[in-house]
């Protein structure tokens, strides 16, 4: 193994759950909350019936169980179906430094071969802390989008890495894992470029379900390149890594798990649009929309770049282009005071006083705004209406930011609002009493049962 492949490999198999200090059981206990609740919200889209038909289509032995069902399938499609729910609203956790993305899809992967091998809710966080470590830790040092790729290049690993775990793969084979998982699979930037499409929300289940794949073919006894990362058209070489990587500073004795780094979202979208929206709330009570002539905004470059280069996300005609676009979502919420699931019906998409609101509005960089990104999501909005009136807001942590985070009653709001759409006030309470107390459980069996829609 080369020496990345080789710590990944002997952190994955080594860590245990003696090793999460008491608040880190409990982020993962509320991230498992926050991800179940979006898994929920999306049972219904359009991409996860697609991603269900298929799984039910196939057999698994073991087999596991999908999110939301009674039916079953394999490790790796289970996977797949359980992702494209948890990822369908965009409002599942982000972790950004400046490199990241949305490290709860390879949730996914944990629910679907912990419900195969009958892991313990102990063993479950365990590895979702593994992988989320994994996946952090890689981001930390390599920006995906800057290079041209998607963020399941490192999602794959964090996803490899912790169905390994689950499955009892010794340090060898853990390292053929992950060498089988990112050989064959180096996603492409273009998903998330221009109008999107429903693969916006499946791209990373794919990769989970790649991750899961791999990690099955090495308990199988198969072998991969023997330096995936470092050696001649490795990842790093292929992907146009040029700085040294190195990964010893992972959580345990002492360092802090990056999970405790990761935001939860207050709104089903983009997490460059979450203050944006905020801020568009705060402003909407005091203005006059008949009245507004123009609407500045200033953020980031992260924030600005997609609005400045992409004509789509200033007339958008899809879901997924809809959920990244900043004027649309500012229109949105200065028209209705919130952006909600059903904010995204495809007659307010459409809305022509939508795209008349954001034919107002100008964006640009705020003076230091970029400089102090990923530790501030700066943004002001300036609202100015006929007659010279002005309204103006500005935040630098967003709601659902570590250092403006959702406590734990919004957070089972947030579960509670995106899973009553399929389940019932008392599968919610059943829910969410078991994953509040998940580490006693012994299996997943309970869980899914009360998630049956």
């Amino acid at each position: 193994m080369d020496d990345t492949t080789k710590l990944l490999a002997e952190y994955s198999c080594d860590l245990t759950y003696e090793d999460l200090d008491a608040d880190t059981v409990h982020q993962v206990k509320r991230t498992l909350i926050d991800t179940v609740g979006c898994a929920m919200g999306g049972f219904l889209a359009e991409p996860a019936k697609i991603a269900r038909k298929l799984a039910y289509s196939v057999a698994g032995n073991p087999p596991a169980r999908v999110v939301g069902t009674q039916d079953f399938s394999s490790l790796d499609m289970a996977s797949f179906a359980n992702g494209c729910m948890i990822r369908y609203l965009d409002c599942n956790d982000s972790y950004f430094s400046p490199g990241g993305g949305h490290p709860s899809d390879m949730i996914a992967a944990v629910l679907a071969v912990g419900d195969a091998y009958s892991r313990s809710g102990r063993e479950l966080l365990t590895s979702i802390t593994l992988a989320y470590e994994i996946f952090a830790r890689l981001s930390d040092q390599v920006v995906t989008g800057d290079l041209g790729w998607d963020q399941g290049m490192f999602s794959i690993v964090g996803a490899t890495c912790a169905a390994g775990s689950l499955m009892g793969l010794d340090r060898e084979s853990m390292g053929n894992a992950i060498s089988l998982a990112l050989a064959p699979n180096l996603p492409l930037g273009v998903t998330r470029t221009g109008e999107l499409s429903m693969w916006k929300g499946c791209a990373t289940a794919s990769a989970t379900r790649a991750g899961v794949f791999a990690a099955q073919l090495a308990a199988e006894g198969m072998s991969g390149p023997a330096e995936p990362f470092q050696g001649r058209r490795g990842l790093w070489e292929q992907s146009g890594v040029t700085q040294e990587v190195t990964l010893e500073r992972f959580g345990r004795d002492g360092q802090q798990f990056l999970i405790n780094d990761t935001t939860f979202k207050f709104y089903p979208s983009q997490i460059h649009t979450q203050a944006p929206i905020g801020l568009a709330v705060a402003l909407r009570p005091g203005i006059n929309l008949e009245n507004v002539e123009s609407i500045t905004i200033e953020t980031y470059r992260s924030g600005v770049s997609s609005p400045e280069t992409e004509p789509e996300k200033w007339d958008p005609q899809t879901r997924e282009t809809a959920d990244h676009s900043i004027p649309f979502l500012v229109a949105m919420a200065l028209q209705d005071g919130s952006v909600t699931p059903s904010s995204f019906a495809p007659h307010r998409i459409a809305d022509p006083s939508l795209r008349a609101l954001m034919t107002r509005m100008t964006m640009s960089e705020g003076a230091g705004f970029t400089e102090k990104y990923p530790q501030q999501y700066n943004c002001r909005i300036e609202v100015v209406e006929s007659g010279g009136r002005t309204a103006e807001a500005a935040t630098s942590y967003p709601k659902g930011h570590k250092n403006n985070p959702l406590g734990d009653h919004e957070v089972v709001e947030k579960f509670t609002s995106l899973s009553s759409v399929v389940l019932s006030e008392q599968q919610c309470s059943a829910a969410l009493d078991i994953l509040w107390r998940f580490e006693e459980e012994p299996d997943l069996t309970r869980l899914l049962e009360t998630l049956v829609v």
